[in-house]
């Protein structure tokens, strides 16, 4: 009916971030983005300023998350772009290209532009064109390592395989999440991983010692045997932490005593049992 208030339209997403592409410029950033889906491929207000701009919807742990990405150019005039955009960002992906040793030995110089302006946002590296592994300039190992030295994620990816793309956004999402807070609010509603749920079952209906006779290969026997023991001492742990505030209880409570009665503090002897003199 015409009376009736219009209701705001539903939110598609539960969480928004915004994500900052830097590297050189013939890094292939744009590789990267042009597989993703939903959104708009460029701004309407960033047009012809030398960075792009477009949306995509994730799901990471049963819950919507939309990434804002922000692709900036890596020529040095665009510098103040990183300046302008990097104050608002919830977490950057720094790309190189495995075959180019100069775009990786160029990472000290974005970092220390996002570092300047956004100090601890979390941060992925991102080695792009893995698909062009027979002429790779950078180890792995090296890239692993510098990884490790600025307390990044790390990834080598492939737009022509689709390969860890999706993988380096969420990682980049979970880490956004854990830094703002808001873990705490999706963590109960997380979905579990399929072997989790396999791991889960086969314990549920078997003990420790009977793992050992399934027709698995040893490396699942293993991990479930791993899995048991951690779920055991789980239940134990709650079992006597409860035990404890219930015998806590039991001690603050006190019965009182009769005139004929024996002191219940020094007395051994149970209420329904006979002493003799």
């Amino acid at each position: 009916m015409a009376g009736e208030p219009s209701k705001p339209p539903e939110k598609q997403y539960d969480y928004l971030l915004k994500f900052l592409l830097v590297g050189d410029s013939d890094v292939g950033k744009q590789e990267i983005l042009s597989d993703l889906d939903d959104g708009a491929l460029e701004s309407p207000f960033c047009s012809g300023s030398g960075k792009s701009y477009k949306t995509t919807t994730i799901l990471l742990d049963g819950k919507r998350v939309k990434l804002q990405l922000w692709d900036t150019s890596g020529q040095g005039r665009f510098c103040t772009i990183i300046r302008s955009y990097s104050r608002g960002a919830q977490g950057v992906l720094l790309v190189y290209d495995i075959t180019n040793r100069w775009s990786f030995d160029g990472l000290d110089r974005w970092l220390k532009e996002v570092d300047s302006h956004a100090p601890g946002v979390p941060k992925v590296l991102v080695g792009n064109r893995l698909h062009l592994a027979f002429k790779r300039k950078v180890s792995q190992r090296d890239a692993q390592l510098y990884a490790n030295k600025h307390s990044m994620a790390f990834f080598e990816v492939s737009p022509l395989c689709n390969f860890n793309i999706h993988e380096s956004f969420c990682e980049l999402s979970r880490m956004a999440l854990q830094r703002n807070g808001m873990e705490r609010l999706w963590r109960s509603n997380k979905v579990l991983s399929l072997q989790e749920l396999c791991c889960r079952a086969i314990v549920a209906r078997t003990t420790v010692y009977s793992i050992e006779q399934l027709p698995l290969p040893t490396c699942v026997k293993s991990h479930l045997k791993s899995y048991a023991l951690t779920s055991t001492n789980t239940q134990q742990f709650r079992y006597t932490t409860n035990h404890k505030k219930h015998s806590r209880k039991l001690r603050l409570t006190s019965i009182p005593n009769t005139p004929g009665s024996m002191d219940s503090r020094t007395s051994c002897v149970p209420r329904n049992s006979c002493a003799i003199s």
